[in-house]
């Protein structure tokens, strides 16, 4: 038996968390090592970017993990949850430039290499601010095995894997069309733009036919790219236009001949079924460039300014181009007609500017052969989502997937491993730095100056971490790992990512399962952002209320994949579920005499019923965590404490733990009390651990922590359906009584003799509970109604009515009194409401609001005074 520990008088977790953890970590308890004898369960931790700060879908997210992790510890599987942090390129690079201008610098006066020291700098400066954030919430993570995407063995995995696909030809460099953020100044990936409608414009422009008096009408959404046209696209079997296929007509503004020529990718139903080809902003203008051998012309910058081609509109930002453009347009008389047009808009998923497609010179990744085997991976369920639904999600992007655009025009981040030969031009791709041209021999060597995408680094996070690409014990032990935890915004960024690296990278799936959260919003149900002003500090949460009432408010009533609002009344409500926990625990320990947990031989029938419904307590909770209902076990467990182990067993036992002349039963009560408490606090603990292990250690127990503790198994010996159903019986009865006497207004000081009429055999015996939680003085179980039922109070049960004699619970004529006085002033005030609503001054002039809370009084009074004669009509 393991040293116990007092609690004191008020529950504070300020006093006890930190220490706790402390403890946990010093102890090693969160450490996993490669074990043959147990069965791993592994999780790899999402990595927060290293200059974050812990945020609420943070707190969701490491929560859920936490959960699954501290279970999977108990029921003693070898579990490693796998820490670390992102270096988050381009948020990092931000933060950085945005301290470089207070000072009136830019990363330019530093260079490339200084500059890569101060994000170092930064990064070992604020990088474990959030992992102390993470450890304020209880996350159990093996923080031993801490890493960091750019740490040497992640930054190595990422340069094999570059080479690998490069030499199978699945990485290339290519001129293309691509997502350009003009702000964050770099390309982006498909996934990285955010499409919102917007309200614009359709402008449709005359463009004259060469040598001729005809002329075609164009729609556009962006007159502001008209100067980079090189031609006018028309659908192959449009009757309309055939004759002019293989002619030119005039550019607007410009003054230049360009082709007309027809290709199938033309709506003829959409606008006037002609379309200007823009082949350096458009990616299917690009493509019909690229098949109609036109001229790439660029207009739009990577500042998103015009650039010389643009002629006179040289200099100007795209919103000042487009008003000059249409102004220019309708002045000289090529403008037909503006119509108001709604359309989706790609934006920056960072910093929200509307991206521009540019055509560029970028690296990518091939994803089609890549997306087969992802794609089979799920469809054949050895990787399953919850909730299902989002497979779909999941599937309909991998079957339509575009190569992915892997280069970012920055310089904090894995530097792409390709250099090139200042001399004879040739490139080498490269683990291994290059110092010398393997074709001429030449010396001087430059290095691509573009780094990769910060999710091609995170892709390889479930293998990497685990000392990929060499083969370590840890990679065959931990991989694959089991369930991977996140946000359901985040699967085209990484979880598809990570499928398909897995499975052309280590040949296996990462995870087994992908358990999808949704986004937690503020009580508004709107998304918490920066810009709203509507975000909830959880640091701040668990400083005033502790970490255990903010996992608990997160995870309860919340189902998979489902967003949820935050409301700070829950996390009250939730302290007040730990504090009534802390003090059912002290009125336990403060009865407490013996020495173990070891259930009794002879049982009650209300042990007997406990011992039922813990036992099914753990059935259920062990399934739904199974099955990452972690919200439906949170609201069993929060039921069965407050509800069936404080309000009614502790209630129930109170009458064994006050008879000191029957000490055994006393005992007996005091070991199914300390069973069914230390049970609860293991299946509680890894939702609450912090409150659960201080409860646990203070109760007779074995082991040194209650997060290494055996998980409370179901057991079958230990369920007693009838007796459980006989008590329930019971105690149905004490409720319908206490009801009664609630609306009767009869003090529990009040006792009255009880006639329980019924053939059930478990009444007989019953007379103390009813003496103790139903304030009877006298119990007597009949078959028959008793003579002079008719002068009773009853209530009805499906097992049994029960009478109480008037007598016993009011003085009739003081009651009468009292009830009537009361219906007086209740009349008056419906009278003096009634008389306001039929004034039509009032209602002609008081607010509707006013008028509409008048009415909704009127309702309750009227309610209560029915509510009254009916009581008058009882007594008399």
């Amino acid at each position: 038996m393991s040293e116990r520990h007092e609690l004191p008088k008020t529950y504070d977790p300020h006093a006890t968390e930190d220490a706790l953890y402390k403890f946990w970590e010093d102890s090693g308890f969160f450490h996993a090592e490669v074990d043959h004898t147990k069965k791993p369960f592994t999780i790899v931790i999402p990595p927060p970017n290293v200059t974050g700060q812990l945020h609420m879908g943070h707190a969701f997210d490491e929560t859920l993990q936490d959960i699954l992790i501290r279970t999977k510890r108990m029921q003693g599987y070898n579990a490693l949850w796998m820490p670390g942090t992102d270096h988050a390129g381009i948020a990092t690079q931000i933060k950085v430039e945005e301290s470089l201008r207070e000072k009136g610098e830019t990363r330019f006066d530093y260079g490339r290499e200084r500059f890569v020291d101060l994000c170092w700098q930064w990064k070992d400066r604020y990088g474990s601010r959030i992992l102390n954030q993470l450890r304020k919430l209880g996350s159990s993570c093996d923080w031993d095995r801490l890493r960091f995407t750019m740490d040497e063995g992640c930054s190595r995995a990422v340069k094999e894997v570059f080479v690998n696909l490069y030499n199978k030809k699945l990485i290339y460099k290519g001129h293309r069309i691509v997502n350009w953020c003009p702000r964050c100044n770099t390309a982006l990936s498909d996934a990285e733009v955010e499409y919102e409608e917007q309200k614009g414009h359709l402008w449709h422009i005359k463009y004259p036919i060469e040598n001729s008096d005809e002329y075609l009408v164009i729609a556009t959404t962006r007159p502001e790219t008209m100067m980079g046209d090189s031609g006018v696209a028309v659908h192959p079997d449009d009757e309309r236009y055939q004759h002019l296929v293989g002619k030119n007509c005039i550019l607007p503004l410009m003054n230049r001949p360009i082709p007309i020529f027809a290709d199938d990718y033309v709506e003829r139903e959409f606008g006037t079924g002609c379309v200007k080809v823009t082949p350096c902003h458009d990616p299917n203008d690009f493509a019909m460039a690229e098949r109609h051998g036109l001229e790439h012309i660029f207009v739009i910058d990577a500042e998103g300014k015009i650039t010389e081609d643009g002629g006179k509109y040289c200099g100007m930002t795209r919103e000042e181009a487009r008003e000059a453009v249409v102004h220019d347009l309708e002045e000289q008389g090529y403008l037909v007609k503006v119509e108001d047009y709604n359309h989706n808009v790609g934006t920056c998923h960072r910093c929200h500017t509307t991206v521009e497609p540019l055509a560029s010179t970028q690296w990518f990744v091939k994803m089609g052969p890549l997306a087969e085997p992802a794609i089979d991976v799920v469809r054949k369920g050895d990787i399953k989502f919850v909730p299902e639904r989002f497979s779909k999600t999941y599937m309909n992007w991998m079957e339509n997937v575009h190569d992915w655009c892997i280069s970012r025009q920055l310089w904090w981040g894995h530097r792409i491993p390709a250099y090139y030969c200042e001399d004879c031009g040739h490139m080498m791709v490269s683990k291994d730095d290059v110092h010398v041209c393997e074709k001429c021999g030449s010396t001087h060597i430059k290095q691509d100056e573009d780094v990769l995408d910060t999710w091609f680094s995170s892709a390889l996070w479930p293998f990497s971490t685990l000392g990929w690409p060499d083969k370590t014990p840890e990679l065959e032990y931990f991989y694959p790992t089991d369930v991977l935890v996140t946000g359901y915004d985040i699967i085209f960024f990484w979880v598809a990512r990570m499928i398909f690296s897995g499975m052309e990278h280590m040949g296996e799936k990462p995870f087994s399962t992908v358990f999808l959260h949704g986004l937690i919003r503020d009580n508004l149900g709107r998304k918490m952002s920066k810009s709203l002003g509507n975000g909830v500090d959880p640091i701040e949460i668990i400083d005033k209320y502790g970490a255990d009432a903010l996992r608990f408010t997160l995870v309860t009533g919340i189902g998979p994949g489902n967003d949820a609002r935050f409301y700070t009344e829950r996390v009250e409500a939730n302290r007040n579920f730990a504090n009534k926990i802390w003090n059912a625990s002290r009125f336990v320990l403060m009865n407490l005499t013996v020495d173990d947990a070891a259930l009794p031989e002879e049982l009650t029938l209300e042990d007997r019923w406990i011992l039922t419904r813990y036992n099914e307590l753990i059935q259920a909770v062990t399934e739904n965590i199974d099955k990452y209902e972690l919200g439906i076990a949170a609201d069993k467990l929060y039921s069965f404490i407050w509800d069936d182990f404080c309000d009614w067993f502790i209630e129930l036992c109170k009458i064994r733990l006050n008879d000191k002349e029957n000490m055994k039963q006393n005992e007996n009560a005091q070991r199914v009390l300390v069973h069914v408490l230390s049970g609860t606090m293991q299946l509680l603990h890894p939702f609450m651990p912090f409150i659960t292990e201080t409860v646990w250690q203070a109760l007779p127990h074995e082991g040194p922590s209650i997060m290494v503790s055996r998980w409370p198994a179901f057991d079958q010996s230990k369920v007693f359906e009838q007796e459980a159903r006989d008590m329930e019986q019971i105690m149905e009865i004490i409720r319908a009584i206490r009801n009664r006497r609630a609306e009767m207004n009869v003090p529990p000081s009040k006792k009255a003799e009880l006639f329980i009429v019924s053939e059930r055999p478990m009444f007989s015996g019953a007379d103390l509970y009813f003496k103790r939680l139903a304030y009877a003085s006298e119990v007597v179980v009949l078959n028959d109604a008793p003579e002079n039922a008719s002068s009773m109070v009853s209530v009805v049960t499906p097992a049994a009515k029960v009478y109480m004699p008037l007598s016993d619970l009011v003085d009739v004529e003081k009651e009468l009194q009292r009830l009537n006085k009361e219906k007086d002033n209740v009349m008056a005030q419906i009278a003096r409401i009634e008389g306001k609503l039929s004034n039509q001054g009032f209602i002609s002039k008081a607010p509707e609001a006013v008028v509409a809370a008048e009415r909704q009084r009127l309702e309750g009074y009227k309610e209560h005074l029915s509510k009254l004669e009916e009581s008058i009509h009882n007594l008399k």
